[in-house]
């Protein structure tokens, strides 16, 4: 259909309002508003009509920048040589024209071009003055970026001193910071464990990592940096190629892409994509395609440059790994640490390549956030192995009346009630020994060494006797017989003799123990110790209230709450109660909330060296009945250390710090 001019710039402003909105989403706030296959229509649109009508181009249209303005909070930085994008190729048609035009603008047959992954990061440039790194710079808008030198002095791999010799006394190379996908899936886990706010991919990732104001934030973040060239005028040029370019940096301590090669033309060229594509999910690092380089730096000077873009490179699209499809059902899924995960239920869809018809929510607050609603059309993502998750949902195709998403108040997989700590993003079912989704997890915690300690139950003993329906709760344990497990496998006669009678003589144990083997969350040992030592017995301890439990040392809120929630849930006291009744047992203390008239109450004392009067488990345990603390290590906090003979670097460090230091003799004449 052939437009006129009116109706030509009518669609121009209106792609170019849509195109900054979206901009600003993803360079600015780092949440892309829809999935990078949208973009990239629009903006091919744009540059259809642009091309059609050359005299609606503007200077500030989209077509003629790079990225999103700077941010004012960062100090600006003036790019001495700009900062471009690349054109997009998303056919191997496109590619091939790229490539008459090189070879046209060249006056040659055949081209040779250096390729290299094109890395789905943050782009940034860093300047060396006599091999020391003194500024890096986001792109920004391609000729105004954000200084973000404090920031990039974090990345771990990038050089803050160039090693070797023959680098120029002034040197810009640029590249890209990026979080591999590794160290992306286990942020985001932490992070989602935290309750705090997870990212839809790497990219989001690094670039929020990167523009954070405290250094310290992004020091904390994983992330990478890969060099991908020198922004440099021809005199300045440190090799006549971009592929020696490339091995000068890496010599000089950069990261460079290992998957980078040489192709002698475009079928070359094309080849290296193919292997590329197949590769992708095995990378490192995300990728949405490849560039390709006319090789020789004299040939790009030749070429140069279009307003928004070098006429030397191309980067090659691949598929995108994103689609839209629609919500049918929102389910809850229960972890196996009891935390609650509700997960969108699919119109089935492909997504680079992969039939998907699931996609994790994350937590009740996520859905909130992106207003996941049953019926919803969303954008899926799917990178690399990554399960995929909905990134989005397209609000113009909500259908009239979407139900808004509820976190169940009942455990789907058990009934119990469901808790969500103050401050946490993840619910939690509170039915921990009795849970079925928990049972696995619930009993090697129990049998477990500093727990019960119940010798020769291991993950793949336990994944046995669940399947087999053996075993229901931990209470169940001590109901096995010799003839229960002498039909599983691997397991013969003297090694069920041998399960059994360790399981028997589990019976006997501490309350400190047992407490801590219940597996309430937040209570480890030391905790479980100061509630066995503060209530004396479990009945006052399951019964106890949330001020009460607020007395015990170190006890806040958080780990009071955990605890009334433990005890309030009907399923978990029953399993206590066929605990008892199957012969667990402990021998009754004296309450000691009187520790506070100890002599070491609210004191940390860290022990080096070996004490010849006691062990120490035994000075630990004195200590601890006079209401101290026993440290790991010793900082300024530490009241005392005691040596004994042969001490380690806590002495040493102890001294410097100025920390008082007891010897055995004055340790003994303490406790007694």
């Amino acid at each position: 259909m052939t437009l006129d001019r009116a109706t030509a710039a009518a669609r121009v402003a209106a792609l170019r309002a849509e195109i900054e909105r979206y901009d600003e989403a993803y360079f600015v706030r780092d949440a892309p508003l829809i999935s990078d296959a949208e973009y990239d229509a629009l903006f091919r649109e744009l540059l259809a009509l642009e091309e059609a009508f050359p005299e609606l181009v503007t200077p500030d249209s989209p077509t003629q920048r790079v990225g999103g303005k700077p941010l004012p909070e960062f100090a600006e930085v003036t790019h001495a040589i700009p900062m471009l994008s690349l054109m997009n190729a998303f056919s191997e048609e496109e590619v091939r024209a790229f490539d008459r035009r090189c070879r046209e603008g060249l006056g040659v047959t055949s081209v040779r071009y250096a390729c290299e992954p094109k890395f789905d990061g943050v782009a940034v440039t860093l300047i060396y003055e006599e091999g020391v790194l003194v500024r890096g710079a986001t792109r920004g808008d391609g000729y105004r970026g954000e200084d973000v030198t404090q920031n990039v002095r974090t990345v771990r791999n990038i050089p803050l001193r160039l090693r070797g010799g023959g680098f120029p006394r002034s040197l810009e190379v640029r590249g890209e910071v990026v979080m591999l996908k590794r160290d992306f899936e286990r942020w985001n886990a932490e992070q989602a464990e935290r309750g705090e706010r997870v990212f839809a991919n790497p990219r989001n990732a690094a670039a929020g990592s990167l523009r954070q104001l405290d250094p310290r934030v992004t020091a904390k973040r994983p992330l990478r940096f890969f060099a991908y060239g020198v922004a440099a005028k021809p005199h300045e040029w440190v090799a006549p190629t971009h592929g020696e370019t490339m091995a000068r940096l890496q010599e000089w301590g950069f990261p460079v892409a290992a998957e980078r090669s040489i192709a002698e033309g475009v079928e070359e060229a094309l080849a290296y994509y193919a292997r590329m594509e197949e590769a992708r999910e095995r990378l490192p690092y995300g990728v949405d395609g490849v560039v390709y380089k006319v090789d020789d730096l004299a040939a790009q000077e030749r070429l140069g440059f279009v307003a928004r873009a070098p006429r030397f490179a191309v980067a090659h699209k691949f598929t995108p790994q994103e689609a839209i499809t629609v919500v049918e059902a929102i389910e809850v899924q229960v972890g196996r640490t009891g935390a609650l995960t509700p997960v969108a239920r699919l119109r089935p869809v492909m997504v680079g390549g992969v039939r998907v018809s699931s996609a994790t929510l994350h937590n009740e607050e996520e859905v909130r956030r992106k207003d996941v609603r049953v019926g919803d059309s969303v954008v899926v993502r799917r990178a690399g192995d990554v399960i995929p998750e909905v990134v989005q949902v397209v609000l113009d195709k909500r259908p009239a009346g979407a139900p808004l998403f509820a976190m169940p108040e009942r455990c789907p997989a058990c009934g119990s009630a469901v808790e969500r700590v103050s401050g946490e993003a993840i619910a939690r079912c509170t039915g921990g020994l009795f849970c079925p989704a928990q049972r696995k997890e619930a009993i090697l915690h129990f049998a477990s060494r500093r727990a019960m300690n119940i010798e020769g139950l291991g993950e793949r003993l336990v994944d046995q006797l669940v399947h087999r329906g053996l075993v229901e709760s931990v209470a169940d344990l001590y109901r096995l017989r010799v003839a229960d497990l002498v039909t599983l496998e691997r397991m013969g006669e003297k090694s069920a003799q041998n399960l059994v009678a360790a399981i028997s003589r589990s019976r006997a144990t501490t309350l400190a123990r047992f407490v801590y083997a219940l597996g309430i969350r937040n209570v480890g040992e030391r905790t479980a110790r100061d509630l066995a030592r503060h209530f004396g017995d479990l009945p006052p301890l399951m019964t106890a209230s949330r001020e009460a439990l607020m007395a015990v040392p170190e006890v806040g809120p958080v780990v009071a709450e955990a605890i009334v929630h433990f005890f309030a849930e009907p399923h978990n006291r029953a399993v206590i109660a066929a605990l008892l009744e199957a012969g667990v047992h402990w021998p009754r203390e004296e309450p000691s909330t009187n520790t506070s008239m100890g002599r070491l109450f609210g004191k940390r004392v860290a022990l080096t060296g070996t004490l010849s009067s006691m062990t120490r488990a035994e000075a630990q345990a004195a200590i601890e009945r006079l209401g101290g603390r026993v440290v790991e290590n010793v900082s300024r906090k530490t009241d005392f250390v005691v040596a004994g003979a042969d001490p380690g670097s806590k002495l040493e460090h102890a001294q410097k710090l100025g920390i008082t230091i007891l010897n055995e003799e004055e340790f003994l004449e303490l406790i007694r």
